[in-house]
């Protein structure tokens, strides 16, 4: 027989996972790994880091591998170590002390939805500003012990790491997560087995697996499709956030809108308002509809009710923000549903289209958002006023100051973002009742009181806790990317920690402008290399891998950073999180903030850094336009000198190196004898004290019950109470007022001589009188005088508006009257409004029928 050179058939492997054997003493350290709760609470985090300082290093802080990875003889000696025992028993018992106290029934209940949620570095399903203010909102949910669920998505590779090349190229990695290995649960039902959602599509069904992740109090619900029962197609689905085409990106927003509202329904689970969180979860309204109507209400009913509890919060007013997807993408995986909703499918794409008719126009996901949301908001002042323009031509016949478009400034979860040694400088310092009552102003004015030289020696702690983090993280990936060992030796002996330090952190989108500060380098030279002064600058951010304009600036960043006059004074630090992002906002001396105008719809880690007695220097935009307080940061001012940006960007960037040489610099070292300046920590006590207590999470949450939640609960109630017989009212007098919308007319005008001819006199009274025929309406009508007037940017905006009275009544025919009056002289325009009027609607754009007259 012949002997072969190998005979070897090919391994059947199977997965075998190996769970750590928690010996029962360690038992409540795993039941306090799987609820992000540590994750704020630094009692925690340093009771899992204590366990295993190096391994704990090595698992990224990461407490559920920090857990596995440990030895069973390791354990086994901590089962034994009393210290840790009683540490255990003191962050556990705080802990259960937190858990049991039940939600405030005395709050509506909230659904929210969002794309990403930032929670922790650990769990990647975040990529920036608007994923960490969710996760910033559920964990101060949590806290506020409010009623609130939320629902996402659990990406297998989430956003993409970032590195660098050796010419400064950004370099997208994804890595693939293991499920098993983060602070999360699998959804069971009854028989053990996890939870399966069935989400339908053109004519199949995408299954999704059910996660859980435990933020506090509040339950996060993950939507999964990486499994073996869909296809290769539909498996990528929550592969990345925010990745593939648009066909991947409308079948994620499917997923999370109706798929998300199937999960609660799987769950059992309903709330008095349904949140969206930005567009991308508009969808949760179709499957509502579709809800009710399979109950047996029309569509008109069912609207009433959806639109009564849905709340849609917009983030940006960037057109690349909002999603439009063409008609036959569109149909091809929503086709099925205007038959369930009980409309036609033109129906349906006019609800996302500005202009209903208009074939060409593609479907909207912020306009259908609109559209079936009785209240949206922005997130800050300066954002509102702009999202009324923004969505101006979606309710025509009104002007964008008279929209139903709100306002909730965005602010953070106060025990997230502030580093402990300053949580330990408040506990000792402020009243008691600090964490309960974060936003109370009152309560921070007790920083004044403190010793400047404690403000000044826990500022230079963070800052050489930031510094000596740079020093030990980027050590390596510099020798990867910069070539050169000499270089990178010299780049950290060049950190200086008595240097003023300007943090800028940011994705790296154009309208951002990270490259402001680099207009002038000759003068910025002069200002990084003045030996009296010395400044060094901190950037860090990714760019989104199909944004090469913002790849580009990074790259620009990069070259600049490493010519000679710039070694050590310019950094770029690669890989932007929420790990890098709580060392920067806390170390820094001065957070820089350039964006163009009025493009920054709320901003908020500038706020973190205020909570660390870091101060603030930003255009005013965003939040800081409401929040800055002079001789508490600094600003450029909101106003544009000039229509040409580029021009704009140079008198900018000349506007903050004047601040930075003439302000900022001598004031940061005017010192005294203790080696400190005076004038400094005065900035930073009047930031702590007169802006950071407006800008929490406590407050933001407390903002949305009473602004929108409260109400639309109250009025979802009314029209919900006895079988839905409000809504059905409503909806029956709408279907009237639309039947006969067209016919009613206007039997008679009565104008003075002045009004006519559109010569009056200010200060003077005139009467105009309209006599109209409503067919039967019975009092639905409310007529108005609107005058306008046109202003040096060219738009037409309100003046006045006068209400008519009804004076007189006879059968079908109201007379309406109203006095004119104009306190200014100049030039207007005047027009009467027409509109349908019912003391049950919220306001005019939940109706939206306007005919004007002459």
């Amino acid at each position: 027989m012949k002997i072969k050179v190998s005979n070897v058939n090919t391994p059947n492997w199977k997965d075998v996972n190996v769970k750590s054997h928690i010996p029962a003493e360690l038992e409540k350290l795993s039941e306090l790994a799987r609820n992000i709760w540590w994750s704020w609470n630094f009692e925690a985090t340093e009771l899992f880091r204590d366990l295993d300082p190096a391994l704990w290093k090595e698992v990224g802080q990461n407490p559920v591998l920090l857990l596995e990875r440990m030895s069973y003889a390791k354990l086994e000696a901590l089962a034994e170590d009393k210290v840790i025992l009683r540490r255990m028993e003191d962050v556990y018992s705080k802990f259960r002390n937190y858990m049991d106290v039940k939600p405030d029934s005395n709050r509506p209940s909230v659904a929210y939805f969002s794309m990403e949620y930032g929670l922790n570095h650990v769990l990647k399903i975040y990529s920036g500003g608007l994923g960490v203010l969710a996760g910033d909102y559920l964990k101060e949910a949590s806290d506020s012990n409010v009623d609130l669920c939320a629902v996402g998505f659990l990406y297998r590779y989430g956003y993409f790491t970032q590195t660098l090349s050796m010419d400064g190229q950004q370099i997208a990695n994804y890595e693939a997560q293991n499920f098993g290995q983060l602070p999360l649960d699998r959804v069971l039902d009854e028989n053990g087995k996890q939870v399966v959602v069935d989400v339908p599509y053109l004519d199949y069904y995408v299954h999704a697996y059910l996660w859980r992740v435990n933020v506090g109090r509040i339950s996060l619900y993950l939507l999964d499709t990486d499994n073996e029962m869909n296809s290769e197609f539909d498996r990528s689905i929550t592969h990345q956030l925010y990745g593939g085409d648009w066909e991947n990106r409308l079948k994620q927003e499917i997923l999370l809108g109706i798929g998300g509202i199937l999960t609660l329904k799987k769950l059992g689970i309903k709330k008095d308002v349904y949140h969206c969180n930005e567009g991308h979860a508009a969808l949760i309204n179709v499957q509502r509809i579709c809800d009710y109507v399979a109950e047996g209400l029309t569509y008109d009913q069912a609207i009433e009710l959806v639109r009564a509890s849905s709340l849609y919060t917009v983030h940006t007013p960037v057109p690349a923000g909002h999603d439009y997807f063409d008609e036959g993408l569109f149909g091809k995986y929503m086709g099925g549903y205007p038959a369930r909703m009980g409309i036609t499918w033109d129906d349906l794409m006019d609800l996302g289209r500005n202009n209903p008719g208009d074939k060409g126009e593609r479907f909207c996901m912020s306009v259908f958002a609109c559209n079936t949301s009785q209240e949206v908001n922005g997130v800050s002042w300066l954002h509102g006023k702009v999202s009324q323009e923004m969505f101006a031509p979606i309710w025509k016949g009104y002007f964008p100051e008279e929209m139903h478009v709100g306002y909730v400034t965005n602010g953070v979860h106060f025990p997230t973002w502030s580093a402990t040694e300053w949580k330990q400088l408040y506990a000792k310092h402020f009243d008691e009742n600090f964490w309960y009552d974060q936003s109370n102003p009152k309560i921070w004015e007790a920083i004044y009181s403190v010793p400047d030289e404690e403000i000044w020696k826990t500022r230079m702690a963070m800052k050489n806790k930031l510094i000596d983090y740079v020093r030990k993280e980027y050590r390596k990936t510099w020798l990867n990317n910069q070539g050169d060992p000499s270089r990178v030796v010299s780049l950290l002996d060049k950190i200086n920690p008595n240097a003023l330090l300007i943090g800028f952190g940011r994705r790296f989108a154009t309208y951002k402008r990270a490259h402001l500060l680099f207009t002038d380098l000759d003068r910025l030279s002069k200002i990084v290399n003045n030996p009296d002064y010395p400044v060094q600058f901190l950037f860090t951010g990714k760019a989104h891998p199909h944004d090469g304009a913002g790849q580009g600036l990074i790259k620009r960043i990069i070259e600049i950073s490493r010519r000679p006059e710039f070694l050590g004074k310019i950094i770029f630090l690669e890989n932007y999180d929420m790990q890098l992002a709580r060392r920067l906002v806390s170390g820094v001396d001065i957070w820089l903030n350039t964006p163009t105008r009025p493009l920054e719809a709320s901003g908020t880690s500038g706020e973190k850094a205020l909570m660390n007695g870091v101060v603030n220097f930003s255009v005013l935009d965003g939040w800081w336009l409401e929040g800055y307080r002079e001789g508490a940061g600094w600003a450029l001012t909101e106003k544009r000198t000039y229509q040409n940006q580029e021009y704009q960007d140079q008198l900018d960037a000349a506007t903050i190196y004047s601040i930075l040489e003439q302000e900022i610099l001598p004031l940061y070292y005017a010192r005294n004898k203790k080696g400190y300046s005076e004038g400094w920590i005065r900035t930073i006590k009047n930031s702590i004290a007169q802006i950071a207590p407006h800008y929490t999470m406590k407050r933001q949450l407390d903002d949305y019950y009473s602004k929108f939640y409260t109400k639309e609960a109250k009025r979802f109630k009314a029209l919900a109470a006895n079988n839905y017989a409000k809504a059905k009212e409503l909806a029956a007098w709408k279907e009237e007022v639309v039947a006969k919308w067209d016919s009613i007319e206007v039997v008679s005008c009565e104008k003075t001589e002045e009004l006519v001819k559109g010569s009056l006199e200010s200060g003077k009274e005139y009467t105009i009188t309209y006599v109209i025929d409503e067919k039967g309406l019975d009092d639905a009508i409310g007529l108005e005088l609107v005058t306008t007037y046109t202003a040096q940017d060219g738009k037409q905006h309100v003046y006045s508006v006068a209400p008519f009275e009804v004076v007189k009544k006879e059968g079908d025919l109201y007379t309406f009257q109203a006095t004119h009056k104009l306190e200014n002289a100049g030039s207007f325009k005047v027009a009467y409004r027409m509109f349908p009027k019912n003391a049950e609607l919220p306001h005019r754009q939940d109706f939206c029928y306007v005919r004007w007259f002459i």
